[in-house]
């Protein structure tokens, strides 16, 4: 009788099993492969090696999100995996938008680039034409964009000063914060690379300023618009609105991160945007249509001696150059469930992009991803 209720037992906790493993499978969207006589074998390797990685981590409930991998231009695969919101069951499509977090500096970057271009910025201006009795002197363009101006991370300070966190704070609060208590600076400007989202609170700031608009109508108006990304915008915190973007971002399967107050501020974080809008500003970033090359190519170039040639920081960018004929430029990002890996090889010409939305289950390494798409 023993063992009867033992196979029993054993016979029914393998149908649960089963029926939880079933319940828990995530939905995946169809592959995009480009099929063809113009994608090299080696690019087809490489696409069957993105997919088998992402098949694999999502089996195993180890990712959540869309990838892409494209290659002079082209899109050689894309997928999404998983859900946009959990409570409702509703699936991530490829078009689905992500919280950039930190990925949004090279975009910032890139548009501060194109006001540079048009003669309304110049690398040298210092912040004392933009801001008023601002008390950090010496500090320049050129340093706030390669993390070189010394200035503290304001989400420590912020949460120090910043008494009532059901208001959200702006860019300008920040700067007002900074002007009234004066937070210790880490180094003396252009000392040594210290990564700062102040720094990027600040560029944001400067847009504004300039432009006459707000960051968010200006990536809009002058970005994402002309380089028809159509899924890409800005969220920024305001008092009594609450994010209605698709895509929730979770610490863990079921756990919503916060809207903190700190999302009112942008220009390090804010921007919302998927895998193929991304792409596309890829590819204009290497026809040098909206910024030229030369430009470009300062944002490509390492600016710090005091770090390695194959882990440095250009203007919005991460930098690998130990290989002088493939640099390899990339940022991440990590903000309240979401993470994010944008990964360019400039002399292979290939770029991979993964948006996740749950931030426990979105921690790859970008050595790892570059591996799958290197030859």
């Amino acid at each position: 009788m023993n063992k009867f209720l033992t196979a029993l037992s054993l016979f029914v906790s393998l149908i649960l099993l089963n029926s939880c493993y079933s319940t828990n499978q995530k939905p995946v969207e169809k592959a995009a492969i480009i099929k063809g006589s113009n994608i090299s074998p080696a690019l087809k390797k490489a696409s069957a090696k993105v997919d088998s990685f992402f098949q694999n981590r999502s089996k195993r409930g180890l990712f959540n999100g869309s990838v892409l991998f494209g290659s002079e231009g082209k899109i050689i695969y894309e997928n999404a995996f998983g859900y946009a919101n959990f409570k409702k069951k509703e699936k991530l499509k490829i078009s689905s938008s992500f919280q950039l977090a930190s990925l949004t500096k090279p975009i910032t970057s890139y548009a501060i680039l194109r006001l540079i271009q048009e003669g309304k910025l110049a690398l040298t201006d210092t912040l004392g034409r933009f801001i008023k009795n601002f008390p950090y002197k010496g500090i320049t363009l050129h340093l706030l964009l390669a993390h070189r101006s010394g200035l503290p991370e304001y989400m420590y300070f912020a949460d120090k000063y910043w008494k009532n966190k059901k208001i959200p704070i702006t860019n300008k609060d920040v700067i007002d914060l900074m002007k009234k208590y004066k937070p210790l600076r880490y180094y003396k400007p252009d000392h040594r690379y210290n990564y700062s989202n102040t720094n990027y609170v600040i560029l944001a700031y400067i847009i504004e300023k300039v432009t006459g608009k707000t960051y968010k109508d200006f990536m809009k108006e002058s970005v994402f618009n002309p380089l028809q990304m159509t899924h890409t915008f800005v969220y920024q915190k305001e008092k009594g609105k609450r994010n209605t973007a698709e895509v929730i971002g979770y610490i863990r399967q079921r756990r919503k991160a916060d809207d903190t107050y700190l999302n009112g501020v942008v220009g390090d974080k804010g921007i919302y945007s998927s895998v193929e809008d991304l792409f596309k500003w890829s590819k204009v970033i290497d026809n040098g249509k909206f910024v030229s090359d030369s430009l470009m190519k300062k944002a490509f170039t390492p600016q710090h001696k005091d770090l390695r040639i194959y882990d440095n920081y250009g203007y919005g960018w991460r930098i690998n150059a130990s290989d002088s004929t493939n640099k390899i430029v990339y940022h991440t990002g990590w903000w309240k469930g979401f993470r994010s890996y944008f990964i360019k090889e400039l002399g292979e010409k290939n770029t991979i992009v993964v948006l996740s939305n749950i931030s426990k289950a979105g921690i790859l390494g970008s050595k790892e991803l570059t591996s799958l798409i290197s030859k």
